[in-house]
């Protein structure tokens, strides 16, 4: 499918104040305050694709139009703006200001790359590092942009794997952790995998000020159909990840496990009764705003679950049909899930897991929510 023009996508952006499905709601305060705001990637009812702002009710306050699906959001705080990035392997990614007060920003991926839909600010937002393919040769590199000029490429560094997915920062603020998920694709062939035989998956951590690469972590052969793709760091600085199983649908490997830098990987099986439910599928991670615990999504099996950072044990689970989305929320021991339905959800993980609906909108939600903070 042919890339929409710069122009194109301007002219949609540009209609971002007025859409009518929000109608009055579709204004909210530029500078920031005590309520946080959340963004997702959404399908709307007419079939086309958005940033949605949400407040911490799950009500939708304003619509970023985006040309095509996008995967997920990465935050400025110092200068109050969002990236989308392409679903893989999409080459584009819209920069907007929360306010709507300055020209979107479009951004094409470098020729011969695309996107893997994830990327991340440095904490005074003048660097933007995303993870992308060098698809000719098949291998995973962080494309680095300059945010200050213009968002102009300086270099990329490769993840030291394939199919690199989520980065997170680790609590030092100069570490990168970085999702290899093994798995190559092209855009001349849409989301097939081109090397599921060859899987090597591992998590890699990058020192981004050097762009040396300190540690690499691969997966036993025997789970080399394990694709890692999505990560949380909890509040000691361990690297929690979740995993979708390319292999055999009647297995049901470690889907769940936690870097612990220096002292390598544990894998956490779940309650024998709950490994066929996830569908081995885990779609989004996120810590608790106090990180003392971290929360998995299971959308192909309509659950969510828990487990306690510090010593691994599982917290509990609920149903949410669809529900993939999550993000710390207000509360330190809870988070906001969102769903494929248009439902949105608060996750208390303290004693025990609790779900609760809090809100409904029209729209689809996409696989991620990122807190704006």
């Amino acid at each position: 499918m042919a890339e929409p023009s710069r122009r194109a996508i301007l002219n949609m952006i540009a209609g971002a104040v007025t859409l009518p499905l929000l109608g009055p709601r579709a204004i909210y305060a530029a500078e920031p305050s005590a309520e946080p705001l959340f963004a997702a990637c959404v399908k709307q009812p007419d079939g086309a694709y958005a940033v949605a702002i949400l407040d911490d009710a799950g009500t939708i306050r304003r619509l970023h139009p985006l040309p095509d699906r996008g995967h997920d959001i990465a935050f400025d705080p110092v200068r109050r703006r969002c990236i989308a990035f392409a679903r893989r392997p999409g080459t584009f990614a819209v920069v907007f200001d929360l306010a709507g007060e300055s020209e979107p920003k479009i951004l094409s991926s470098a020729p011969g790359r695309h996107f893997y839909g994830h990327g991340v600010f440095s904490a005074d937002g003048s660097l933007l590092y995303a993870t992308e393919n060098d698809f000719e040769a098949g291998r995973g590199v962080v494309g680095i942009y300059a945010a200050e000029a213009d968002f102009r490429r300086l270099g990329e560094v490769p993840t030291g794997g394939v199919g690199p997915h989520e980065l997170v920062w680790l609590p030092d603020g100069r570490t990168l952790a970085i999702a290899n998920g093994g798995l190559d694709t092209h855009p001349d062939f849409g989301r097939v995998d081109l090397n599921a035989a060859d899987m090597a998956p591992s998590l890699t951590l990058m020192d981004a000020s050097s762009h040396r690469l300190l540690a690499s972590q691969v997966l036993d052969k025997s789970l080399s159909r394990l694709s890692i793709r999505h990560l949380a760091v909890d509040r000691r600085g361990a690297v929690w990840f979740g995993g979708q199983y390319e292999g055999d649908p009647a297995e049901h490997p470690p889907l769940v496990g936690r870097l612990t830098p220096g002292a390598g990987v544990d894998l956490f099986s779940l309650p024998p009764e709950i490994r066929p439910r996830t569908r081995n599928y885990i779609g989004s991670v996120a810590a608790s705003a106090d990180g003392d615990a971290v929360a998995f999504s299971a959308p192909r099996g309509n659950l969510v679950f828990a487990l306690d950072a510090a010593s691994g044990r599982y917290l509990g689970d609920a149903a949410f049909r669809d529900g993939c989305g999550l993000a710390p929320a207000a509360r330190a021991s809870g988070l906001v899930v969102t769903a494929g339905t248009g439902r949105v959800a608060r996750l208390e993980t303290a004693d025990g897991l609790a779900l609760k609906p809090v809100a409904a909108e029209p729209v689809a939600f996409d696989n991620h929510l990122a807190r704006l903070a």
